[in-house]
């Protein structure tokens, strides 16, 4: 059983890899950190087609959060000031604004510095005839 969260991440985009290892280098959460493409998504609980959409947070118990929350979580884990900033993100109406801000970063995450074509959320959308 695992002792720690992991944060998972879409490691074929280069701007979620390059804000993970930011984070990893200055905020420092708590936690294993992998790319969704070699994790082993059935142990952790989750689906790629959710790892694709959002970063998720799963706990050592199996809780998972995604998106804002994610990030909350891996702030919290951090101590310090991040605590504060991560607390923030779990209150509403911070909460509400935090999801839409973190949908529009992900959506356009190939438009983000470090982003490339590779980064694109794949669409839901299936192309008809």
């Amino acid at each position: 059983m695992r002792t720690r969260p992991v944060l998972v991440f879409d490691g074929d985009c280069g701007f979620c890899t390059t804000s993970v290892r930011f984070a990893e280098r200055h905020i420092r959460p708590r936690c294993e950190t992998t790319p969704w493409q070699f994790a082993d998504l059935e142990a952790l609980g989750i689906t790629a087609a959710r790892a694709e959409h959002e970063v998720l947070w799963v706990t050592p118990g199996g809780v998972v959060y995604g998106g804002a929350q994610a990030v909350a979580k891996a702030l919290l884990s951090a101590g310090g000031g991040w605590s504060l900033a991560g607390a923030l993100l779990t209150l509403p109406p911070v909460r509400w604004v935090a999801h839409g801000v973190y949908r529009l970063v992900a959506t356009n995450r190939h438009r983000m510095p470090g982003g490339t074509a590779a980064c694109a959320v794949p669409s839901r959308r299936t192309v008809g005839p």
